[in-house]
């Protein structure tokens, strides 16, 4: 398995991110464009261009060229942009009208640009029912769809099947009770038939918490926002279970409070369980081969219902480009369940398309198999423009929780009242 989905990179950098649509000068009661443009007939004509994010991508590379074998009138145009650049330059672009035909999006940042009348609304002619409903939910902002999914992630539990069969657990606990004790069970080992071992697991506080926290709430059978009237739902019982649920993980010194490197620790043996995203298995794999044997994935464990966080990147047309039918052909292109799987296997990354797992580039790594799984059950965070705020106060809130410096009912209370004073934005 090669470097995979980093959803840690994508959601940092739109959780570092600070400029928000309602300070992009568009006046109050204007909205995005809701009149999706249909594909025109014949294949692409003219210059594509199109922002990437991070390094240069030699696969998406490839499949441009591809797309211009297949319409020799087409010449695309990639440039990479750096994930911790790209926020303030889409949005600076769509201020100022000169944005590129085509870019990748980080998931999060999708309500916020649409929000600036940034995109075109997608095109009838892609089909929700091809991609899994939680990678589709991100590219939706007010019930329209503003682009199309490409990379899909989430987060699974890793494991190390050395450390567990020492501590006696000799299969991945598939709900909450199971999984705590299964915890418990790996912490009394610690230092002893685990010399190296000093965590049970390495659940992850401050920045980026909500990422591995908000799954909890949803698994609660609850959610943290109702879309019919509006309100945030912070103060309900299901928030709280997730709150407590979290917080004693912390509280039995289960989890390291310190900054310690959650993938460093894993890779040494001082964590025996790591809930991230797919990148981690990239890394492992490239890094340190010889440990492939001894470490697994699971999918999330289940509370009331099984549920798991969308994330990724999407792609998105914008409304200044000049030649919107040629982009739209070419995200049309490069979202195919087909060109996805060889996406995939270049590139590690999971495909955003249900018929790509179908190919035998992505059923023949057992490790993604607890993706596939999860993927079926994600959800994706508010389509909020404040969502970026929203977020950084649940990170403040539950690191609070985690170093015992605020209780649950206290942190259920701050993030009720801090998220209602920040608003949802429009």
């Amino acid at each position: 398995m090669s470097r995979t989905a980093r959803i840690a990179r994508v959601t940092s950098a739109g959780l570092a991110a600070l400029l928000l649509a309602t300070a992009c000068g568009r006046s109050a009661d204007s909205g995005p464009d809701k009149e999706a443009a249909s594909l025109g007939e014949g294949p692409a004509k003219g210059t594509v261009t199109m922002w990437s994010m991070g390094d240069p991508d030699p696969t998406l590379e490839s499949l441009a060229k591809e797309f211009e074998k297949k319409n020799p009138d087409a010449d695309v145009r990639i440039t990479p942009v750096p994930w911790d650049a790209a926020h303030d330059k889409l949005t600076t672009a769509i201020a100022g009208g000169n944005g590129p035909d085509v870019s990748l999006i980080g998931s999060t940042w999708m309500a916020e640009m649409a929000a600036m009348n940034g995109f075109e609304a997608t095109p009838k002619e892609i089909s929700a029912e091809s991609f899994f409903p939680g990678q589709w939910a991100t590219t939706t902002y007010q019930d329209t769809a503003y682009g199309v999914p490409f990379i899909a992630d989430t987060s699974v539990i890793y494991y190390r099947t050395d450390i567990a069969a020492k501590a006696g657990v000799t299969q991945p606990a598939t709900d909450w009770k199971g999984f705590a004790e299964n915890l418990e069970a790996l912490q009394k080992t610690a230092g002893k038939q685990n010399p190296k071992l000093r965590y049970a697991s390495g659940m992850q506080t401050g920045f980026n918490a909500w990422l591995f926290w908000l799954p909890l709430v949803w698994q609660s059978g609850g959610d943290i926002y109702d879309p019919k009237t509006k309100k945030f739902t912070f103060d309900t019982p299901e928030v709280a279970e997730a709150l407590t649920y979290y917080g004693e993980i912390f509280a039995n010194k289960m989890a390291p409070t310190d900054k310690t490197d959650g993938q460093q620790g894993f890779h040494d043996g001082l964590i025996a369980t790591l809930q991230q995203g797919a990148s981690v298995g990239g890394n492992l794999h490239k890094d340190s081969p010889e440990l492939d044997a001894v470490w697994q994935t699971m999918p999330l464990p289940v509370n009331k219902e099984a549920a798991g966080l969308a994330g990724g990147s999407d792609l998105a047309v914008f409304r200044s480009s000049d030649n919107k039918d040629a982009a739209w052909k070419f995200v049309r292109f490069l979202t195919e369940a087909e060109n996805l799987a060889a996406y995939g296997a270049g590139t590690g990354q999971l495909p955003a398309a249900i018929g790509a797992w179908n190919d035998e580039r992505m059923t023949g790594n057992t490790k993604l198999a607890a993706f596939r799984e999860q993927l079926d059950v994600t959800k994706a965070p508010p389509a909020l423009t404040t969502w970026q705020q929203i977020a950084s106060v649940i990170d403040s809130e539950l690191e609070k929780l985690a170093l015992g410096k605020a209780t649950t009912q206290d942190v259920q209370k701050a993030l009720q009242s801090k998220a209602t004073s920040i608003g949802t934005g429009r």
